[in-house]
């Protein structure tokens, strides 16, 4: 099998926003879509994963956007998995215009997870090999992102829409409750150039998740998002947190 995998999507008006951009939380099920078909060819897809109690999941997002493309383009996403380290599986992925030019180009943090436990299992302890290709145009993955307190506040249910197929709210989803933090208005006017996201813990249906974000003069949104608890602004309450460049 090729450690390269290509895949050619068309963007429909459903998968964009107001202004027929490419919505981030689209780009990212794109790039989500790639790496499912990749790892299914390659013998470690949902399926087989399953046969032995485990599924995928992802820790952390960084996309850098050339160009979000437009309602009615094709595009061209191509992905390769990246060599496994101690505790996870990086993954790489750079879309293409029908021109051949760079739209975006993205890493993200991949582990096993145990079905019933709902706890990380390493690449070592799982039985799982992935063979990884790095090319030299790979993006760094994103650090982590201190606790702090921030100037608006909002509280938001995981509703059933919001959940995937492992019974959690999908992490896509997450991006657009980030863009409903800032008005039609800005958006307008404003395109994401680069974002990262970071996932601490599941978020499950009917849960309340406390939203904290600030936007710079610069033009950096910073949203930290935290399930309800007696000490909410916290490590350990955590469950996503994303900085996004305009």
């Amino acid at each position: 099998m090729p450690p390269i995998y290509t895949k050619q999507f068309h963007i429909l008006t459903s998968q964009t926003d107001a202004f027929r951009r490419l919505k981030p939380s689209h780009l990212l099920a794109f790039v989500q879509e790639v790496a499912g078909d990749h790892s299914g060819l390659l013998g470690t897809g949902r399926e087989e994963l399953a046969k032995r109690s485990l599924f995928w999941a992802v820790l952390r997002h960084r996309v850098q956007i050339t160009r979000l493309p437009e309602a009615g383009e094709d595009i061209t996403v191509e992905t390769w998995p990246m060599p496994t380290t101690r505790t996870a599986f990086p993954r790489s992925a750079v879309a293409y215009d029908r021109n051949g030019k760079e739209l975006f180009r993205s890493i993200s943090l991949w582990v096993l997870m145990d079905t019933d436990q709902r706890g990380m299992v390493l690449p070592g302890k799982s039985g799982v090999q992935v063979e990884g290709l790095l090319r030299g145009s790979e993006l760094a993955v994103p650090g982590s992102l201190a606790v702090r307190t921030m100037q608006n506040q909002q509280r938001r249910q995981v509703r059933f829409s919001d959940l995937d197929c492992n019974g959690h709210m999908n992490n896509c989803r997450y991006l657009d409750w980030v863009a409903d933090t800032l008005p039609g208005s800005f958006h307008s006017a404003h395109s994401p150039r680069e974002f990262s996201v970071r996932y601490s813990s599941e978020a499950r249906e009917n849960e309340t998740l406390e939203l904290s974000w600030e936007l710079t003069q610069e033009g950096c949104l910073t949203v930290d998002a935290h399930r309800e608890t007696p000490d909410t602004q916290s490590e350990h309450s955590r469950v996503f947190s994303v900085q996004m460049q305009f």
